[in-house]
């Protein structure tokens, strides 16, 4: 994996779920929904944390019982995104001082963009809500038009296209081990955030080797 020290950074591309967002409260009414919906136990907030990360298909093998065996797997998957993308209150919203990040970021001159595990609608929907201009492309899971979700890096590559970046130019920035394993498949750093939805130890232990603990942090680091 690159050193971040010895590149020229024009751009930064972010995870959302535990990156930019915080998003679990809604992940969690959504994912109960579709359990409650089927008869199945409802989750968590904590078990639904430590789900999340590597696409909804891989969320449902986690919660629902017998996993990829179980019959209902797809109908919950159908039942969780019909609730999703039609939230009537939503409690998602921007860890703090993410928009200042942005902000700062755009007035610098550098590009941006996301690429996440959430399926792509959900994804471009979350990112024009609640950043707009800040991001100047954002990128979901998307298999049928060949964006398979992190740690492939289809996402990360279709980005960098869209902005006119070059890999050795760019950062990647995550709060999962998936993140990592992202940004070493593209060949870019990852810089890692300890806001979101894993530990420091974890992040560790998983190949992580650059931190921040609030978003200003990261202005100091391109």
């Amino acid at each position: 994996m690159p050193d971040i020290k010895n590149l020229k950074i024009d751009t930064l591309i972010f995870d959302m779920d535990g990156t930019l967002l915080d998003t679990l409260d809604d992940l969690k009414d959504s994912v109960n929904y579709a359990l409650n919906y089927l008869g199945y136990r409802e989750k968590t907030k904590e078990e639904i944390r430590l789900a999340v990360g590597s696409g909804i298909t891989k969320l449902f093998e986690r919660v629902v019982p017998g996993g990829l065996r179980n019959p209902d797997i797809t109908e919950c998957i159908k039942k969780f995104k019909e609730y999703y993308t039609n939230l009537k209150t939503s409690k998602t919203h921007p860890y703090e001082g993410i928009i200042e990040l942005l902000t700062e970021l755009k007035k610098r001159g550098y590009k941006t963009g996301i690429v996440s595990n959430k399926f792509d609608i959900a994804c471009k929907m979350h990112s024009k809500e609640f950043f707009g201009e800040l991001i100047d492309y954002a990128q979901g899971e998307d298999e049928i038009n060949g964006i398979i979700r992190k740690p492939n890096p289809s996402g990360v590559l279709k980005v960098l296209d869209i902005l006119g970046s070059k890999s050795e130019n760019s950062v990647f920035l995550g709060d999962s081990d998936i993140d990592i394993q992202t940004a070493k498949n593209a060949n870019m750093p990852c810089i890692s955030v300890l806001w979101g939805f894993r530990s420091e130890e974890f992040l560790i232990q998983s190949g992580g080797n650059i931190f921040v603990k609030n978003p200003s942090e990261i202005l100091t680091m391109v």
